[in-house]
């Protein structure tokens, strides 16, 4: 490691020969040749097992989507000063109007026409570093910021209302549960959870006041008098899996055959992980639920780049279909396959996802050139290594997949329409600007 500049001397830089007794070991340049030149026969396609698309499923009639997005700003001065924006969008579509627009060349007024008639979204800032929240200390003040932010009075505090009815299963017609147990924000006592549709309680040790949303764990992303910028990603994860639950609620109490005919898309992976997989078995318990009255839950995640994009990518060129016009085909992913050929895990010690998953891994090759990995439940979690393994075990995937090619997007890398609308609006990049943003928050 070598030595770093500083304000009086220069750094140490790295030697510009020392990698070339590394390339006299026959190991090494077999691996440099390998990197160089691969082989490309060497590469097989892995023994999964693939289901040709139901071309008789009936394609939904509905799309919600969800997405989020943040900025991240520092100021220029000392002393160093950081704030955190988030923004959230719930986005209502409807197919035949994406079929109206061109896929490879769409209009813009089409898409703002689209996007200013059937989106919601949310916007709240956090202090960082350096910045004081006057009148209370600063956990305190942080707490009850989240608590404020889920509540946003534009969205009639609905997706705080979500929460509510996901973390007291509300759906359960008679019963009044309890929230799932957690820790105190403050001292960090034990606490059972709190009782049936409570909103604050005071911590039995301390006398703090406790809000419903310290269940969620956000607190632990915070010091005594700062935030960690990952304190913004987790609330922007969280608060979009509640907007596309909102509408899922909202069908549920007021229309199960609409909820029914209906696609719900999340940008990313359908996963809440450390601690708010606590919410997890409360969304597995719902969608199970549902399928167990017959109302069927269509949720689908679409997972843009990681490991499984980068794998599927890697060998999709052996996988049918190879030519266009020939049956898409999908394949669900096992946990022992996960572990063993995506992970590279020989003894794992948890079975894969059985904390943080409310849905699967699928992969789906939609053409020679649309390749997708999706996530798609099984209600409650499969607690077997080679499972899922059948079609049967994924919830709604044949009229999933046949939605699919009535919201391909040819502007990006296997696009889906919805996806790309509700990131438009999400997206703090352009809606407005971070210069604009950064001129907003004074840290010019």
């Amino acid at each position: 490691m070598p030595y770093q500049a500083g304000q009086r001397l220069s750094g140490e830089s790295a030697s510009k020969l020392g990698h070339l007794d590394v390339l006299n070991s026959e190991f090494v340049n077999q691996v440099v040749e390998q990197f160089e030149h691969p082989d490309a026969s060497s590469i097989t396609s892995p023994d999964i097992d693939w289901f040709e698309v139901d071309k008789f499923a009936r394609p939904l009639k509905y799309i919600f989507a969800s997405d989020g997005s943040l900025q991240h700003l520092a100021s220029s001065g000392n002393p160093k000063r950081e704030v955190s924006f988030v923004k959230t969008a719930l986005m209502r579509i409807d197919p035949t109007k994406i079929e109206q627009i061109d896929p490879d060349y769409p209009h813009p007024n089409q898409l703002r026409k689209l996007m200013s008639e059937s989106a919601q979204h949310h916007a709240t800032v956090f202090p960082v570093k350096n910045i004081r929240i006057h009148g209370t200390d600063w956990l305190y003040g942080m707490r009850k910021l989240i608590y404020d932010s889920f509540r946003d009075p534009q969205l009639d505090g609905e997706p705080y209302k979500t929460l509510k009815w996901v973390v007291y299963q509300k759906w359960e017609e008679g019963t009044k549960s309890n929230s799932p147990a957690f820790e105190c924000p403050e001292c960090y006592a034990e606490l059972p959870g709190m009782k049936y549709d409570t909103d604050q309680i005071e911590c039995p040790e301390c006398q703090s006041v406790i809000f419903l949303t310290d269940i969620i764990g956000l607190h632990m992303e915070m010091s005594e008098d700062s935030a960690s910028e990952t304190l913004a990603s987790a609330y922007m994860m969280i608060h979009e899996t509640m907007m596309l639950f909102t509408a899922i609620r909202y069908l549920w109490q007021k229309n199960h055959h609409v909820l029914k005919e209906t696609l719900f898309l999340k940008d990313g992976p359908l996963t809440l992980r450390g601690q708010y997989s606590k919410l997890v078995p409360n969304l597995r318990n719902f969608i199970s639920k549902a399928k167990s009255i017959g109302v069927t839950i269509h949720l689908c995640g679409q997972e843009k780049t990681g490991k499984f994009v980068d794998f599927f990518k890697g060998y999709a060129h052996l996988v049918e279909p190879l030519e266009k016009g020939a049956p898409s085909r999908f394949s669900p992913l096992t946990h022992k396959f996960i572990h063993s050929e995506v992970q590279r895990k020989r003894d794992p010690k948890y079975p894969y996802g059985f904390r943080t998953n409310y849905g699967e891994k699928v992969l789906l090759k939609q053409s020679p050139h649309h390749l997708f990995v999706l996530n798609i439940p099984t209600g409650q979690y499969l607690d077997n290594e080679n499972k899922p393994n059948r079609r049967e075990d994924l919830i709604g995937v044949d009229r999933i997949m046949a939605t699919i090619p009535k919201i391909l997007s040819y502007r990006h890398e296997s696009a889906l329409v919805p996806i790309e609308l509700v990131n438009g609006i999400a997206s703090l990049s352009n809606y407005p600007s971070a210069t604009v943003l950064k001129l907003f928050s004074g840290l010019e």
